[in-house]
């Protein structure tokens, strides 16, 4: 079986524990609005065209058959509607200012990339951590994945939104040391506006995994104008309070990297205030104040 990855990132280190590989799987059932890997949405691979490489030599548009590039004005468009895939004008393009987002992998291809840093792994407490999109929705890769890993007593975690199935989550629960878990909306309007999904499928993957007595780290987005409100922090509170097992929180204060990658792809991506170091750092404050002292910024 295949799926189509984006990345496999080597000597991570803000993907769990020690130094990790992880794995970018492509394709996520949410549309969040501040998604900062917008080329991770879809489930097939797409064409990226990164402006500021471009030296308009128009290589790209002499070999396409679809006229997907065009040149106006000295300026390179890209009509993404038109493409095929075929990735004829990425080999032509000297200056790489075009790639092809996706490469279909087997397990096994991407286990022998993990394998690589296995001694890494075992001095910092590291190990393969599978990301996306949304992880879970490729459950039988990763289920493969995960038991080749376990066969080489290689840690291993997941990063998911918890909108899956939790049948499917339950075929790869025995081969998953630690769940990264993002929390980024407390009521079903915002979740429905901010991320097009539904609260209650994510808490249900929450809870199977809880009650599995599974490590879980909560981690939680905090965009200025959506979330950061007396509302969604109380809700933070809540599930702390409510679920003391949970080895960590971490806030993941707004960045806006999703909207040049989103560009890059042809899809807007929406932009959100910046959050200031006072902003940050009153999040912690409440948060310490009301006696959560796991709480972090990540």
């Amino acid at each position: 079986m295949k799926s189509y990855v984006i990345d496999v990132q080597r000597c991570s280190i803000h993907d769990g524990p020690g130094i990790r590989t992880t794995v970018f799987l492509k394709g996520c059932p949410l549309r969040c609005k501040w998604c900062h890997n917008p080329e991770s949405q879809s489930y097939k691979r797409q064409l990226s065209y990164n402006q500021s490489l471009c030296i308009s030599c128009r290589a790209c548009e002499e070999v396409c058959s679809q006229n997907v590039h065009s040149f106006v004005d000295g300026l390179h468009r890209v009509d993404y509607s038109k493409c095929t895939l075929c990735g004829k004008c990425v080999e032509a393009c000297p200056s790489k200012a075009l790639s092809m987002i996706g490469r279909e992998m087997t397990p096994q291809e991407v286990f022998a990339i993990v394998k690589k840093d296995e001694i890494f792994y075992a001095q910092g407490g590291g190990g393969v951590t599978i990301s996306g999109g949304e992880a879970l929705t490729h459950i039988d890769f990763c289920l493969e994945l995960l038991q080749l890993c376990k066969e080489s007593h290689i840690h291993t975690c997941i990063e998911t939104s918890g909108f899956a199935q939790v049948n499917q989550l339950r075929k790869v629960l025995p081969y998953v040391d630690l769940f990264l878990y993002d929390f980024k909306i407390s009521n079903e309007p915002d979740a429905l506006q901010f991320i097009g999904g539904t609260l209650s499928v994510i808490n249900r993957t929450f809870n199977e995994i809880y009650t599995n007595e599974k490590a879980m780290i909560l981690r939680c987005p905090i965009i200025p104008g959506v979330n950061e409100t007396d509302e969604h922090f109380q809700a933070i509170e809540k599930i702390v309070a409510a679920y003391p097992d949970l080895i960590g929180v971490e806030l993941l204060p707004y960045h806006n990297f999703g909207v040049v990658k989103g560009a890059n792809i042809g899809c807007k991506t929406e932009e959100f205030d910046f959050p200031t170091e006072e902003q940050k750092q009153e999040w912690i404050q409440y948060f310490h104040q009301h006696g959560y002292d796991k709480v972090k910024l990540a």
